[in-house]
């Protein structure tokens, strides 16, 4: 049996978004992520973080850096018995200053290749997963690999019709949208 998944964009959705965040003095997490992510974990879901980190090709900060920086976000997360199935992360940025990092590429979202990886290294059946983050790129990688989406955001659904990519569900952070899963999981 595949296993189900909540598929997490990492900044502005379960930290705050403080523009290429590697340093460890910047990170914050955001009101009621831990609580939210406890939920989706105690549901059966895993946690899986994709995330598009074009600092490293802009020259902003090495992988080095990020991977410190994620060591203490893992450290921090599972202290507070969160618990990431894999963090995967895209480099690449086509505008890139450093090479080989400066490409088009599938894995940078909208792109699907993070997604299918996870899931095909972590045996997630999307179909039966969420993909969660608070842009638009995050739902059109979302509703491409056939998961259902949840955009973190102030707004309504009412408020995205004029756009192409369209979120299952609308949330105001990590809690709400883990009321939405469970609601809709016993639909």
């Amino acid at each position: 049996m595949k296993n189900r998944a909540v598929f997490l964009d990492r900044d502005g959705t379960i930290i705050e978004d403080r523009n290429y965040v590697y340093r460890i003095e910047d990170f914050c997490p955001l009101k009621n992520s831990v609580e939210g992510l406890k939920m989706m974990m105690d549901m059966g879901y895993l946690l899986v973080i994709i995330s598009n980190q074009s600092g490293i090709a802009r020259g902003l900060f090495s992988e080095s850096h990020l991977n410190q920086f994620f060591h203490y976000f893992n450290d921090y997360f599972n202290s507070r018995g969160v618990y990431f199935s894999g963090i995967y992360y895209c480099p690449h940025h086509p505008q890139g200053k450093i090479e080989p990092y400066k490409k088009d590429c599938d894995c940078r979202k909208p792109g699907t290749g993070l997604f299918l990886q996870a899931a095909a290294e972590l045996e997630i059946e999307p179909a039966l997963s969420y993909a969660i983050g608070d842009s638009l790129r995050d739902i059109a990688a979302g509703n491409r690999i056939k998961a259902n989406t949840i955009l973190i955001t102030g707004k309504t659904e009412a408020e995205y019709r004029d756009y192409q990519e369209k979120p299952d569900f609308t949330a105001r952070d990590l809690l709400d949208s883990a009321f939405i899963i469970k609601n809709n999981s016993l639909q």
